[in-house]
């Protein structure tokens, strides 16, 4: 089913009860990463262009309105993860302490779109990615396996 491991709380009440404790993400091996799927690889991959892309708002070279764009583009990106992740238990669960936080971040920079902390906030929750999941398009530095360009 699409429900199926990918059942979530409201990403807002959430995070704000738990606030930014992950400690758990730095004990993860990286050779103990979690294999991704399609739709975990395709979703990840439209953040993480996003992101890049507001790197240009960041420096004061993109118009608000392009930002809000990307930013709805992300948003996009996690809805699509709800939907079509088929992960394990344990892989669904570290993919939630990556998108919850996420999704945080998207709403406060919708409230505040001159708010760039809340870009620093998504990239930030994004960072642990390639240390749980193995991603080529996100390698780790020094990641002998990964290829990207491929």
């Amino acid at each position: 089913t699409l429900l199926g491991m990918c059942v979530f709380a409201p990403a807002q009440a959430q995070h704000e009860h738990e606030g930014h404790a992950a400690p758990a993400a730095a004990a993860v091996d990286p050779a103990k990463r979690f294999d991704t799927d399609a739709a975990l690889r395709e979703g990840m991959s439209r953040i993480h262009a996003a992101l890049n892309e507001l790197r240009h708002y960041e420096m004061g070279q993109m118009p608000e309105p392009i930002a809000v764009e990307k930013v709805g583009e992300i948003k996009s990106a996690i809805d699509y993860l709800f939907a079509n992740c088929k992960l394990p238990s344990d892989a669904d669960a570290a993919l939630h302490a990556i998108l919850a936080p996420l999704l945080g971040a998207v709403q406060s920079f919708e409230k505040d779109p001159k708010d760039m902390a809340s870009i620093v906030a998504m990239r930030d929750a994004v960072n642990d990615y390639p240390h749980r999941f193995k991603d080529p398009q996100w390698p780790l530095p020094g990641d002998a396996d990964s290829h990207t360009g491929h």
